[in-house]
């Protein structure tokens, strides 16, 4: 039997009630922060932005002009300075963030609500995130000059068998900063911690159990091109062995060995990192 679900997080911004909810809508674009798993399909996705008011839209945008994009969830209650709640649209999750002045500040309290036999297809992801990014926007924009962190064309994925402890490991020692809070090393339910150096991206997995007739791979560069069914299909022409077709994840990739065994993916550039036609 399925059961309600409920997960918190908040964060304490150095700013009043009514800024932190206006920095909250009017600049989510500036607070989202931009990478290959951050949005559901990162090869379009142009910006993140809050329509304001009760039915107003949370969207994913691919169309700056028309304003196409995939909508994230609907506005139920707009409350400024207060409350602001919204019904997901991707599944059956309800958010509600509330602003509360506290000493030194706004608490920023991010709650989402999953009835019984409800789907959460992501939209509870902003539990994760607002006390990260939001915060971390927060802290800088006073000073913001408005650009948006790009990436490399070049990333990598290091796998571990304890990938969590090996996160915390790089973080600790190295000196590596996470986009988001490494979590407990008992919560396994997490694959995938990203690290960001610089423009460059460094993914922390879990490594695929051997079957004992592959290797073990605990490398894989990323590559982000510009066209990616152009480069599937000249990597087929060149003889190259597909060890996965296009697939959309968030990213959209396929997988290539090259001549001695090592995997590489090939991956839709988001659109910030496309060269002009």
């Amino acid at each position: 039997m399925s059961v309600e679900r409920t997960a918190r997080a908040e964060v304490v911004v150095e700013v009043d009630p009514r800024t932190a909810f206006r920095a909250f809508t009017e600049e989510m674009d500036q607070w989202w922060v931009p990478g290959p798993i951050n949005f559901y399909d990162s090869a379009r996705a142009l910006a993140v932005q809050c329509e304001p008011g009760v039915g107003g839209r949370l969207l994913e945008v691919y169309d700056r002009e028309t304003g196409e994009g995939l909508e994230l969830g609907r506005i139920t209650i707009w409350e400024p300075g207060e409350t602001l709640s919204w019904q997901s649209s991707v599944d059956d999750v309800e958010i509600t963030v509330r602003f509360t002045l506290v000493d030194g500040g706004t608490n920023v309290a991010v709650e989402a609500y999953i009835p019984e036999d409800g789907r959460d297809e992501g939209g509870s992801t902003w539990v994760r995130v607002v006390p990260s990014w939001f915060g971390a926007w927060c802290a800088r924009r006073a000073h913001a000059t408005g650009d948006r962190a790009s990436l490399s064309r070049l990333a990598l994925t290091v796998s571990y068998a304890k990938a969590v402890p090996a996160a915390r490991w790089l973080a600790d020692v190295i000196g590596l900063e996470s986009s988001l809070p490494i979590p407990n090393d008992d919560d396994m339910g997490h694959q995938w911690v990203e690290f960001r150096v610089g423009e460059g991206l460094l993914v922390v997995s879990t490594l695929s159990e051997a079957d004992g007739s592959v290797p073990v791979r605990t490398h894989v560069p990323w590559i982000f091109v510009d066209d990616l069914d152009a480069h599937h299909a000249n990597a087929q022409a060149a003889g190259a062995k597909i060890v996965s077709d296009i697939q959309q994840q968030g990213y959209r990739a396929y997988q290539l060995e090259d001549l001695e065994g090592h995997h590489w993916t090939i991956a839709q550039a988001l659109p910030s990192l496309r060269q002009p036609a």
